[in-house]
């Protein structure tokens, strides 16, 4: 083999070993997981698809968000700022899930199903009895 063949046996290689490496590689998109409604219980919507789409649509007067994902079917409640609380996300059939927020950063619960049913967020305040709810929806 003389020296150019080897140069582009060698380039060759390079470059399809670069492609098969793009083609192995899974993008945090690919990577999430789906789910509709039941099947989405108890599940983190940031490992699923359900936070692409995902959008507020109630609020409480301690900031407790109701989020619903349209795609998934599915609600959950999460909560910002420097207050230390719990909060959690319930349905009108029983389902709930729940979250201790610390009072740092952002924290969610896991998501309830939301097909066919509805769906609040509420909040309380550690140390305090009242509680605060999102409208149902």
């Amino acid at each position: 083999m003389n020296a150019l063949t080897r140069r582009f046996a060698t380039a060759g290689s390079a470059l399809a070993l670069a492609a098969s490496s793009l083609l192995l590689t899974s993008s945090p998109a690919s990577a999430a997981t789906s789910c509709n409604g039941p099947d989405c219980t108890g599940k983190d919507p940031s490992t699923t698809i359900c936070q692409n789409d995902a959008r507020t649509v109630a609020r409480s007067s301690f900031g407790t968000e109701l989020r619903y994902s349209p795609t998934c079917r599915a609600a959950w409640a999460r909560q910002s700022g420097d207050t230390a609380m719990t909060i959690w996300v319930e349905s009108n059939t029983g389902l709930e899930q729940a979250a201790h927020h610390s009072g740092n950063g952002t924290v969610w619960t896991a998501m309830i199903d939301d097909r066919g049913i509805i769906a609040r967020a509420c909040g309380h305040v550690t140390g305090f009895e009242q509680s605060s709810c999102t409208t149902w929806y």
